[in-house]
């Protein structure tokens, strides 16, 4: 349970990715994770219709299973597969520092500690174009070092005995991530370390109201009883009317006469 402090530097640690639609990330992310020797990686593909899975297949030393989209039905199933002692719960747009096994083997050794997450570091992708306000994009990581529930994009992770027993991730369509570290928070301390991990920025530099709105005010608006439901369907209205300017914007600037 939570209050044992009996985590070995030995200890296996499993990572679960979760996945869908992420050929552009997935590749750099699985060279990365091979060179930190970690116990099994496991890919869960939720319906990948982009080459997600090929590039996948192409680590033989990689797992690839697949579940019924949504991040909580994927890490659960990867949860489910995994065999190691620690899992760590990874975004494909995130990645680890260099020492994260020793941090993550140090945060799980203290007495009462039920998980752990890293500090986030939002960045631009190399080779995108960075907008003016880019050096904003941090302002997102203030997040990571005053909140004491964690998000997903921290790479949490946990003893595989305190994932059983908080009954894993609650399969809600929107912000499982909150839910399951309010559950882990009535099991033990979650720590958050000093140490960062690098978050790609892509999707605020895509749409910069749109994230913004999500990452603070959804997790509010959860925190004061308003359904996941609910909040999934205003998601998927928000995402839809920002496509749907993306592509207008699109098509005006390439129409004949456009500036």
């Amino acid at each position: 349970m939570s209050g044992k402090s009996s985590l070995s530097h030995a200890s296996r640690i499993s990572v679960v990715m979760p996945v869908l639609n992420e050929a552009a990330q997935i590749g750099e992310r699985l060279h990365e994770l091979a060179r930190f020797a970690f116990h099994e990686v496991i890919v869960v593909d939720g319906g990948s219709i982009d080459e997600t899975r090929a590039i996948a297949r192409r680590f033989p030393d990689v797992l690839l299973v697949e579940a019924p989209r949504g991040r909580a039905r994927q890490m659960n199933e990867g949860a489910r597969r995994a065999t190691g002692d620690v899992l760590l719960f990874l975004h494909a747009d995130v990645s680890l520092p260099a020492d994260a096994a020793s941090h993550i083997r140090r945060a799980l050794a203290h007495p009462g500690t039920a998980a752990g997450a890293f500090r986030t570091w939002t960045v631009a992708d190399e080779g995108t174009p960075r907008p003016w306000w880019s050096p904003l994009l941090h302002l997102a990581d203030l997040r990571s070092r005053y909140s004491r529930l964690p998000y997903g994009d921290q790479a949490l992770f946990l003893r595989r005995e305190v994932f059983r027993d908080a009954g894993g991730f609650p399969e809600i369509p929107l912000l499982e991530d909150l839910a399951f570290s309010r559950k882990l928070r009535a099991l033990g301390v979650i720590r958050t370390i000093p140490a960062r991990v690098a978050v790609s920025g892509r999707r605020f530099i895509e749409r910069p109201f749109y994230y913004t709105l999500l990452v603070n005010l959804f997790p509010l608006l959860f925190r004061l009883g308003v359904p996941a439901s609910l909040l999934a369907v205003w998601y998927g209205d928000a995402r839809g009317r920002a496509r749907r300017s993306s592509a207008s914007a699109s098509v005006s600037t390439s129409a004949p006469g456009a500036p």
